[in-house]
């Protein structure tokens, strides 16, 4: 498939940090990146959704997206952490999983780069369905964020923890700035934090808050919105954010994998109704409605309505095929009938014209007849009026596509949780483990750098 330049995902990225190569991305969209690795969405399913909702087959698109889901939902999900060499991210690992350095199954640390290559960690043993993948440091195997994480292809991962101490980095603000641009959930998380107690001339209270201050002032700046932050000890992994951490991993597993995939899906469906919309309305200032949907009254306003229907498949046919694919009765049921009961009151008699003089009779009582006349024979109006039909019913079908989309999303959500929240057949887990911290070297109190 031929490369193109992928636009951001959100203003003022471009100057913050480049797009990485374009061969890490599949083009779609202007502002829809498609992994070439993407175990999630491809560009096949994208344009096949594309295609479906231009050609007004609701049903399709639940189809297409019901498979979508199921694919996601079979794939474990995969926890990437990262940062600069020697922020501690295999110690961390350990941490989090409650293990010990020494243990068989431990991630190997020490002074000197460790990590050569991504390694896999189970994140426990009654989460069989979660990996840890601790990464190489940046730095350790790249020159730049860009070419790191294309080699890292941390594209494929579902949830990215951005490891930081003593400093947070430019390359720790390029990793949230990427990661928000490809719409994928991250934490950042502040180690080492007992030796930045044990060295700093600040109370507790007031060191916590700076670090926290400092991060978030550093993110503002590239308008990257806060994520979920923690600040840990790797020696005290009962203490400070840990168990806060172990919390909102434990709540954000079950939609990690589906984090902004209705934002990403919707924001197809939403280009592709436009797209059909603009093709429409030149058929309607070429008074060519006839030809392509077979309208024997253009200036009829019920005729016009009911063609927009079907075309965008939101008439009362296709909506009820909805709610049986769906199997939900009371989704899209109702659609219809408040519209309709409005189109009656607004729409009491079948010619165009009697319809916009209803609408708008007030404001034509006080007009003279020959002006009156002359708004009736006006090709302007008719347009406009068909236009404004046009643009309510695009209207319903993007209400209609993020209904499917939310609803497909929370159905599958409900069965992850129900599948699982069943026991699993594994070994007890590893209590946990208290490590004794070395001692630490004295530092002046300026060495803890935060950038501002």
């Amino acid at each position: 498939m031929p490369t193109s330049r992928v636009a951001p995902l959100l203003n003022n990225m471009e100057e913050a940090v480049e797009s990485p190569e374009d061969k890490q991305f599949e083009y779609f969209s202007d502002a829809v990146f498609i992994p070439k690795d993407s175990n999630t969405l491809s560009v096949k399913d994208i344009k096949r959704i594309e295609t479906a909702v231009k050609e007004g087959k609701v049903v399709e698109v639940v189809s297409i997206v019901k498979e979508i889901i199921h694919n996601v939902s079979r794939n474990k999900i995969k926890i990437a952490v990262t940062g600069d060499s020697g922020n501690g991210m295999s110690s961390f690992i350990n941490a989090l999983r409650l293990i010990g350095h020494e243990e068989k199954d431990s991630a190997p640390t020490g002074v000197v780069r460790t990590t050569k290559k991504p390694a896999c960690y189970f994140f426990d043993s009654h989460s069989p369905y979660v990996e840890l993948w601790d990464m190489p440091g940046l730095g350790a195997t790249a020159q730049s964020v860009e070419s790191y994480l294309e080699e890292m292809q941390i594209s494929t991962y579902d949830l990215i923890i951005i490891v930081a101490s003593e400093q947070f980095s430019s390359n720790h603000v390029k990793l949230a700035i990427t990661m928000q641009r490809m719409r994928k959930r991250f934490y950042v998380v502040w180690t080492k934090l007992d030796r930045d107690l044990s060295t700093s001339t600040f109370p507790e209270p007031q060191l916590l808050q700076n670090i926290q201050r400092n991060i978030q002032e550093n993110l503002q700046k590239e308008k990257v919105k806060e994520p979920p932050m923690f600040l840990v000890s790797v020696f005290k992994p009962e203490s400070h954010d840990f168990p806060k951490l172990r919390e909102t991993l434990q709540k954000d597993l079950p939609v990690i994998q589906y984090y902004g995939l209705v934002d990403t899906l919707y924001q197809v469906c939403e280009k592709a109704v436009n797209e059909r919309v603009e093709s429409i309305k030149k058929s309607i200032d070429e008074d060519n409605l006839h030809t392509e949907f077979g309208i024997s009254y253009p200036d009829n306003a019920i005729e016009i309505r009911k063609a927009f229907h079907k075309t965008f498949g939101v008439d009362d046919k296709s909506l009820h095929q909805v709610d049986l694919e769906m199997e939900n009765t009371t989704l899209v049921g109702n659609f219809n009938a408040s519209m309709e009961s409005q189109e009656t009151q607004r729409y009491q008699q079948d010619d165009w014209v009697l319809a916009w003089l209803y609408r708008t009779g007030t404001r034509l009582g006080s007009m003279g007849f020959d002006k009156v006349k002359c708004c009736f024979s006006s090709h302007y109006n008719r347009c406009k009026q068909q236009k404004d039909a046009l643009d309510e019913t695009a209207a319903k079908a993007k209400e209609v596509l993020l209904k499917i989309l939310r609803h497909s999303i929370s159905s599958s959500l409900g069965r992850f949780r129900q599948l699982k929240s069943s026991p699993q057949p594994c070994t007890p887990c590893v209590p946990p483990v208290e490590i004794t911290p070395p001692s630490p070297t004295p530092r002046d109190p300026s060495s803890l750098r935060l950038l501002g």
